[in-house]
């Protein structure tokens, strides 16, 4: 069962998975990849971070100031930690993990072959999967995850709150839960 979630810039998609995950986490499902956030300083959006669910580990997806790696927009993508954290995570969620999420598949983790692979890899695994993926993007990756959903949320301000609930209930009824009860 693979749930897609997309929708606008700044609507509540990366909100939405955390609240998911959160849900899921506490009801004793095993929950694995990885997610990325804003880094901000003094206000101002300064790069993204990238977080393996499984180990906690913390890496730089892409940094405004920095110098190497392939430019998406105002930002440099840092490869190394993308396929150290990222990837790594989607390749242990592929393996051990009772739902994989991945947010996001985006034009910024698109640019690691290692990303693009671990992603391809969770998608043949037969793992439950919940991914936030570009709205517009044209990409072969993205395609495949579209074809592939089962369900597909295209979230929006006046949805977010009720598609979290109901997302979570989807998600448990799939995998089960061990809630003492």
């Amino acid at each position: 069962m693979i749930w897609v979630v997309t929708g606008p810039p700044g609507v509540g998609k990366s909100t939405l998975v955390s609240k998911v995950v959160l849900r899921l986490k506490s009801a004793g499902v095993i929950v694995g990849g990885c997610t990325t956030a804003e880094r901000r300083s003094k206000g101002v959006r300064v790069g993204f971070e990238v977080r393996d669910l499984t180990t906690g580990a913390v890496g730089e997806l892409a940094t405004a100031t920095g110098r190497l790696g392939p430019r998406v927009g105002r930002y440099r993508v840092n490869l190394n930690d993308l396929s150290r954290v990222g990837a790594a995570g989607l390749l242990r969620a592929a393996s051990s993990s009772e739902l994989i999420v991945v947010d996001e598949v985006g034009p910024m983790e698109l640019v690691s072959p290692e990303f693009r692979k671990a992603v391809m890899a969770c998608v043949g695994s037969g793992r439950p999967m919940l991914a936030v993926i570009h709205e517009r993007l044209d990409d072969d990756v993205l395609n495949e995850l579209r074809s592939r959903a089962d369900t597909t949320v295209s979230l929006t301000v006046e949805s977010r709150d009720k598609a979290a609930e109901e997302l979570s209930e989807a998600v448990l009824r799939t995998v089960g839960s061990r809630e003492a009860g």
